[in-house]
């Protein structure tokens, strides 16, 4: 799907990841689950591009829905697999800590469950190696994302901002579609360690002053970043 001639998502608004296509090659943000390696592929060449254009591959954190093809690619290509230093023992396969009772509609969430098990959720192949960042760095990627740290959702979740096609990819930082009520609009990630401080951490995303943001579930946000933090922090005042 094209965002822009410069942005591109595979999945759809159940699961997502995103590639960031420039003269230089290509920086993938996240790798969503196993089965969109095909979409991958098919992403690349409709934009007359092969694996060989792929540079490095950024999660926004280490869940399995986001983890997806990461392992293969790195195997298969080479490509250096890069994730906060917090959650490279998440993104090997390493157990996460249990979250509260989560908001739930019976529809969505078997759309969620039936999409995952299809898109071969139940078969992730942990990675085995990564290039860990720590936040506040500026990679030497196609696009020069930057690292902004956003703990919260997992304790080593970040943010991706790339200036060049002003857009910051948040992962599960928030969502513009809850994937276990169906809810669509900004607001707080569901399966989220600890909530407070993933709505405090969005803050650090004010300043990047982007229009677009890309969550991990959800539409693309294009009304920027400014008014995706409010509309999230009033649904998280709303919850209380």
């Amino acid at each position: 799907m094209e965002i822009t001639s410069s942005l591109h998502r595979i999945g759809n608004d159940i699961v997502a990841a995103y590639l960031v296509v420039t003269p230089e090659g290509v920086t993938i943000v996240d790798a969503g689950l196993a089965g969109h390696w095909s979409d991958l592929l098919a992403e690349l060449k409709a934009l007359g591009l092969s694996l060989a254009d792929v540079r490095g591959l950024i999660l926004t954190h280490g869940d399995g829905d986001h983890v997806g093809f990461a392992e293969r690619l790195r195997r298969e290509t080479g490509v250096p697999i890069f994730v906060h230093e917090a959650d490279a023992a998440r993104a090997k396969g390493g157990k996460k800590p249990a979250n509260a009772k989560q908001t739930m509609k019976l529809g969505p969430m078997l759309g969620f469950l039936a999409y995952t098990v299809r898109k071969g959720g139940l078969r992730t192949t942990w990675l085995t190696e990564v290039v860990p960042v720590h936040g506040g760095e500026t990679l030497d990627l196609p696009g020069s994302p930057q690292i902004i740290p956003l703990p919260g959702h997992s304790e080593g979740s970040i943010a991706v901002f790339v200036s060049a096609v002003d857009a910051v990819f948040v992962g599960d930082g928030l969502t513009t579609r809850d994937v276990l009520t169906g809810a669509t609009g900004p607001a707080p990630a569901p399966f989220t360690d600890e909530p407070a401080e993933a709505v405090e951490s969005l803050r650090a995303l004010v300043a990047t002053g982007a229009k677009w943001v890309l969550p991990g579930h959800g539409a693309p946000w294009g009304g920027g970043v400014e008014a995706a933090v409010a509309a999230v922090e009033a649904a998280a005042r709303a919850r209380r």
